[in-house]
């Protein structure tokens, strides 16, 4: 009880220093507790919205997939309309209905714009039917009854001001349809962002599927009392020896199987965000350590007296854990209150990009709270041990000496060892993962070496605070006289706190200054490539849609155009001459293809490979295979023919574009797959006329007018474009690292507090002796960018590093350029000095209102 009392005494004594320790806490927390909150919300809704859809029992054919193509061909697997009558016969059956769907489609209003989701979210297109009013319900007009006439959601009707009486027109496969708005259905659970049109059966099956007559899957309805598990094994037997052909699932089946799919892009969203929130938790560890470490040196002779009067070394030790307790205790709650809120602005957010998410989904499990209370309290607890252990450590003679005496004013020579080893451990691993013959050879390395080479350094960081301390201080603070002179031999006074306060936020940049090296690198790369391989002057690239005929008829009819390749994969299964399969297809292309991406071969010519029942491969698959030109490869066409295919060139596998890809002919194709089996095309290359580039630039822009979703790019559009993906997923990276940023500037903020405090008396001796206030805040300014630079050059220094060797792995893959993007990092440097005066400005500004008189007579 006396400890309990201790320990409560000296953490509401020392609220004020513990603030931002228990913000960095809370932070932390409320990242792992919104990250947990905004998925299962998610996933609450994807569960309401498949539970709603699936039928009790669904029949759809055997190698239907999930957003089923017909294996690329833009039309989906179908069975025939004779399947609906033969299950609606069978016992247990209240209904069966023959549905028609697609997401090979694209939806554009009267003025040409894109109706779909901008988030990735799939475009549905099908038939009304009575099992859609399980999920919808129409609000406004009536279903469609015609080929003029189509329904929209309201979600999307009300995103892109839809109303009825507009047209919109459905690209597909088979063609164009135009068609009316006559109705408007409501979800009765929340959409998560799909856009959803309805036709009426007819024109559904004439549009999607190429065909009347058929259905994409039969939905059945239960009746009273039937099971769906029943029902199910009904279906089976009915449909007798074509069961085989059907996939037949209940409702829970086709709900788990959909749950599954998004399952698995939901877990790396979260775990991925875990692992920021993760790094946050590693940045506030050494806020906490400097907090307790300089309140356990503020308070030695307090201990010390607490030693005399009888307090064993253990009361001490557990007085300081119990106040960090109280401190991740605190922390945490409000964390996971303020974690909540994240989940709900991530949902707002993700709406105003266009994923619909209904605060009426919010689900709080009870394991999440649990989570961030357990997290919090048992990191602060694990972070204040060392202090703890310092302070039970402390003598009852202390009382004698004066109060905020540095116990470590200089880094350990145990420490400085153990650090070097470390360092090296880490570069030796770094310089092995560099040197790598196989890139998942070199990333296991890669990581060990990061791992070896940040904790190295984190250790290492009060020896090396004293030499790049002082470089620095020569560089910046020399200038400013005394002052300058005082403000450096502060931010050495303690090694430990200063090395400690630095890593905190070299953690975060050293990531920044790794990611910014790869990301430029990967530019640079594919620019160079892009350079070196593609000879064409246009790309048009398939998106969410497959390439429509009739688009890339209208690109082949452009003029200025010298040629047009296209490009479609094949799904087939390859069996090489040492008897071994491969099933990851076949690149069928135009003979011109080779003109407009060019690849160097090792054995052969690549013109020969797209001759009469001719091929090639990559040089890698031929090393693993013993593949020479002159050899067979049986290939098995899915939905076609088997094929004998003389092997007639090998590409060289080291580069970015098409690694890997075995090259056919498109006549080759043709003359194992039947006509409705041919896949879409993925990518057009255009290749203008002597001196016609512009005119054929133009000319293509207004061919392919009527198809926004393939947009016309040469080649200074593709690396743009390129460098534009980049910057998108770098920044995003580079806000899931402000957190740990964040807390790291608290860290600086906090570690210059506590450090006033503890130079109360010297700062009001050296005021009371001529020290100005503007000089004073000046000093502590000056220190807080010294400490925030020596963070800043480690972490950077660390970081592209890192990026470099990454870089090694990488040409491994084909992307041999090394490119440091000098202007990010230098402007981070730079940044980091504006971060360390911001951090200063409070703490600065309580120095600078001292009592010159109380603060002398302070102990």
């Amino acid at each position: 009880m006396t400890v309990l009392k201790t320990s409560l005494r000296n953490f509401f004594a020392h609220k004020g220093r513990m603030a931002l320790s228990a913000v960095a806490v809370l932070l932390s927390v409320a990242f792992v507790c919104g990250t947990l909150v905004f998925t299962d919300t998610m996933n609450t809704t994807f569960d309401k919205l498949f539970a709603v859809t699936s039928s009790d029992v669904t029949v759809s054919p055997k190698d239907a997939k999930d957003e089923d193509d017909g294996g690329g061909t833009g039309r989906p697997s179908s069975l025939p309309a004779s399947t609906v009558e033969q299950v609606a016969a069978v016992d247990g059956v209240k209904k069966a209905e023959g549905a028609v769907a697609s997401t090979s489609v694209t939806v554009v209003n009267s003025e040409n714009k894109n109706m779909g989701s901008s988030t990735g979210a799939p475009t549905f297109a099908g038939n009304w039917t009575a099992g859609d009013l399980r999920s919808m319900e129409i609000t406004s007009g009536h279903a469609p009854r015609g080929p003029t006439e189509v329904m929209v959601d309201a979600d999307t009707a009300d995103k892109h001001d839809l109303k009825l009486g507009d047209e919109l027109r459905t690209i597909a496969a088979t063609g164009d349809i135009r068609a009316r708005i006559v109705g408007i259905a409501s979800w009765k659970v929340t959409n998560p962002g799909a856009a959803v049109v309805y036709f009426d059966t007819a024109t559904a099956q004439r549009t999607l599927l190429g065909a009347t007559g058929r259905f994409t899957q039969v939905s059945v309805t239960a009746a009273d009392g039937v099971s769906d598990a029943q029902l199910k094994r009904n279906v089976a037997e009915a449909l007798n020896g074509t069961s085989g052909a059907y996939k037949i699932q209940t409702a829970k089946e086709n709900a788990d199987e959909n749950r599954k799919d998004v399952g698995e892009f939901m877990n790396v969203m979260k775990y991925a965000m875990l692992g920021f929130a993760g790094i946050a938790f590693l940045v506030g560890i050494f806020l906490i350590i400097n907090t307790f470490s300089m309140l356990v040196a503020q308070r030695t002779r307090e201990i010390g007296l607490m030693r005399a009067i009888g307090s064993s070394r253990r009361q001490v030790n557990r007085s300081v854990l119990v106040e960090a307790l109280l401190l991740g205790f605190v922390g945490s709650v409000l964390g996971v209150g303020a974690g909540v809120g994240i989940a709900i602005g991530l949902m707002k957010l993700m709406s105003m990009a266009g994923m619909n998410l209904s605060t009426a989904d919010l689900t709080v499990k009870a394991t999440t709270p649990l989570v961030g209370l357990l997290l919090g309290v048992v990191v602060t607890v694990l972070a204040a041990y060392l202090p703890a252990r310092r302070a039970g450590k402390v003598s009852p003679m202390a009382a004698l000496r004066d109060a905020g005496t540095p116990a470590d004013g200089k880094a350990g020579w145990v420490r400085g060892l153990i650090g070097l080893v470390l360092t090296g451990a880490g570069a030796f691993a770094l310089y092995t993962a560099a040197t790598a013959d196989k890139a998942s050879d070199g990333a296991l390395m890669l990581g060990g070496g990061v791992v070896l080479t940040l904790i190295g350094f984190v250790v290492i960081g009060p020896l090396l605070a004293g030499g790049v301390v002082r470089v620095i201080s020569a560089v910046l603070l020399r200038a400013f006289g005394p002052v300058g002179r005082m403000a450096e031999r502060n931010a050495l006074r303690n090694p430990r706190r200063t090395g400690a306060t630095g890593a905190a936020l070299m953690i975060g940049l050293a990531l920044v200054a790794c990611l910014s090296v790869v990301g430029s690198s990967l530019v640079a790369s594919a620019t160079s490539e892009l350079d070196k391989s593609v000879g064409a002057d246009f790309i048009v690239l398939s998106g969410q849609q497959e390439i429509v005929p009739n688009a890339e008829k209208a690109m082949q009819r452009t003029p200025h155009l010298e040629h047009v390749s296209r490009s479609k994969a094949v799904d087939a299964t390859l069996t090489s001459p040492d008897g071994k399969t491969d099933d990851s297809g076949l690149t069928a292309a135009d003979p011109t293809y080779a003109e407009d991406l060019r690849r160097t071969t090792t054995e052969g010519t690549l013109s020969a490979a797209y001759g009469k029942d001719a091929m090639s491969v990559g040089s890698d698959y031929a090393t693993e295979h013993g593949v020479h030109v002159g050899d067979t490869m049986t290939v098995a066409f899915e939905g076609g023919r088997t094929a004998k295919l003389k092997v007639a060139a090998i590409t060289d596998d080291d580069t970015s574009f098409d690694q890997g890809a075995r090259y056919i002919s498109i006549e080759t194709l043709e003359k194992y797959l039947p006509a409705d089996r041919i896949p879409q095309t993925e990518m057009l290359l255009g290749k203008a006329k002597d001196g016609q580039e512009e005119a054929a630039y133009a000319a293509l822009k207004k061919s392919l007018h009527d198809y926004p979703q393939y947009p016309v790019r040469d080649q200074t559009d593709y690396k743009q474009e390129l460098k534009d993906q980049m910057g998108q997923l770098l920044n995003m990276v580079y806000g899931l690292l402000a957190l740990a940023i964040i807390v790291a500037v608290l860290g600086v903020v906090n570690t210059l507090a506590l450090s006033v405090v503890e130079r109360t008396r010297e700062i009001g001796l050296m005021r009371a002796i001529g020290l100005s206030r503007r000089q004073l805040r000046r000093m502590i300014r000056m220190e807080s960018v010294v400490i925030a630079l020596f963070g800043a050059l480690l972490g950077l220094g660390l970081g592209m590093g890192w990026g470099a060797t990454a870089q090694k792995l990488l040409a491994l893959e084909g992307l041999n350029v090394l490119d440091i993007p000098w202007p990010t990092i230098i402007g981070v440097f730079i940044g980091s000095a504006f971060v360390g005066l911001f951090a200063a400005l409070v703490p600065a500004f309580r120095a600078g209102r001292m009592n010159v008189l109380n603060a002398i007579a302070t102990e």
